[in-house]
């Protein structure tokens, strides 16, 4: 019997999500039948997990019962929020100037981002 669940998540920016899914190096798929892009993760057993939009948010939808990932869900959906987080806030700091210059990964599992600008008006 298959329990499919949904997980509410925070992911609004489908480019976001695709980088940060990119950079854990969990291939994709999107799925444009419906009029919100979904992206789906391939499963080998064929029971796929998608994101798909619901109005405010991409949700995770999965069969639990089916689960083929390298992580349990909730280290998973872990692991793909800190790397969102990290796409968005280099993505949206690039827009006004800002640009890495250095990512670092902690022995406790944080990041550490530097971002930098420079100003080129000259007084």
């Amino acid at each position: 019997m298959s329990h499919f669940t949904h997980i509410k998540t925070h992911f609004q920016n489908l480019l976001y999500l695709e980088k940060a899914l990119n950079a854990l190096n969990i291939i994709t798929y999107k799925d444009q039948k419906n009029v919100n892009t979904s992206l789906i993760i391939k499963q080998a057993n064929g029971y796929d997990i998608k994101f798909v939009w619901n109005g405010k948010e991409y949700e995770l939808i999965a069969d639990m019962s089916f689960w083929e990932q390298l992580y349990p869900i909730e280290n998973f959906m872990d692991k793909v929020s800190q790397q969102y987080a990290t796409k968005v806030i280099i993505g949206e700091s690039e827009k006004t100037g800002f640009y890495p210059v250095q990512y670092k990964l902690n022995k406790d599992g944080s990041n550490l981002l530097t971002l930098e600008r420079w100003n080129d008006n000259k007084m």
